[in-house]
């Protein structure tokens, strides 16, 4: 058996393999977050009180299609993290009820940031950017 890669190694866990799988898990879970909202408030009460189905016609399979590939992103963000299948599920799941994208979103990005992200133990501090010693940012 071989041991799992190391989050620095550069596995489907390091660092920066995260990093962009959250990112990508950030912006779909907006997308798709915002399409349900047009979707129910806006679309469904035009469709059944007004008559007009062109909304629901319209974003209805854009937000089908941005499900799956919401699916695909969390799955993809759950399993490089390691997280449970229960909290993976629950996660998927939060695309659909309007409005528990943009929660679940917001935990699962604290979660990974606290948990996968976060600077390990006896690691150094980034030097700083704008090229300043470390005696002079400290003044």
């Amino acid at each position: 058996m071989t041991p799992a890669p190391s989050r620095i190694a550069g596995g489907r866990s390091a660092t920066p393999a995260v990093r962009a799988a959250l990112l990508r898990y950030r912006v779909i879970a907006y997308v798709v977050g915002v399409g349900l909202i047009l979707l129910v408030c806006v679309g469904m009460p035009l469709k059944y009180a007004g008559d007009n189905d062109a909304v629901v016609a319209t974003v209805g399979p854009i937000h089908g299609v941005l499900y799956v590939v919401y699916l695909a992103c969390a799955f993809d963000l759950a399993s490089r993290c390691r997280l449970s299948l229960p909290r993976t599920i629950m996660i998927m799941l939060a695309g659909t009820i309007p409005f528990l994208s943009f929660v679940a979103e917001r935990w699962v990005s604290a979660l990974v940031r606290r948990e996968h992200l976060a600077e390990p133990a006896g690691a150094k501090p980034a030097r700083p950017a704008t090229g300043e010693t470390a005696e002079a940012s400290a003044r």
